[in-house]
C-alpha cells in the first residue's frame, strides 16, 4: 500500500479520528491554551532533544525539564516578543495576565506569568493548526537566546 503523499497535521488527524474540531478558540480560556501549550512546547523539545543523540532515560528527562521550565520560557519569550504580531503578542498578553490558580515551584512570579503566555500561544498555534509558526517562533527564541538543547 502505497502512503499518501500529503501529510495532514496532528491536529487533523485528531479531528479527523476522534471528531471535534468544531469549537471557537476564541472561547477558551488562556489557561486551557497554556494547559496545550505546554505539551506542544514539551513535544517539541523532547523530540530536539533526543534527535541530538542516543542517552540514558533520566540524561534526556533532566536536560528537557531544564528547557522547559519557567525560567528557560520566560528568556524565550522576551528573545522573540517584539517580532511576533499583533495577534500573537495579544494571546501572550492573556496567557501572562490571566489569574493563576498555582504558584511557580522555582521560578519567579514574572517568569512563571512569561512562560504562561508563552504556552498559551504555542496552545493557540497548534490549535489553529499554524504548527509552521509555532515551530518558527521556537526555533528564532532558541537561537536568539544562546540556549543550548
Amino acid at each position: 500500500m502505497e502512503k499518501s503523499l500529503i501529510k495532514r497535521s496532528m491536529l487533523s488527524q485528531i479531528h479527523g479520528t476522534f471528531g471535534g474540531g468544531e469549537v471557537d478558540i476564541r472561547t477558551y480560556s488562556p489557561l486551557t491554551l497554556a494547559y496545550v501549550g505546554d505539551a506542544v512546547f514539551e513535544m517539541m523539545i523532547r523530540t530536539l532533544v533526543v534527535e541530538k543523540g542516543q542517552r540514558a532515560a533520566n540524561t534526556l528527562h533532566r536536560h528537557t525539564t531544564n528547557l522547559v521550565c519557567a525560567q528557560t520560557q520566560a528568556k524565550l519569550i522576551d528573545a522573540v516578543y517584539e517580532s511576533l504580531s499583533e495577534e500573537e503578542k495579544e494571546i501572550y498578553r492573556r496567557g501572562k495576565n490571566t489569574k493563576l490558580h498555582s504558584t511557580a515551584k522555582n521560578a519567579s512570579l514574572s517568569d512563571y506569568r512569561k512562560a504562561t503566555g508563552f504556552e498559551a500561544l504555542c496552545g493557540y498555534l497548534f490549535l489553529i493548526d499554524d504548527m509552521e509558526r509555532a515551530t518558527q517562533i521556537i526555533k528564532q527564541a532558541l537561537e536568539a537566546s544562546q540556549v543550548e538543547l
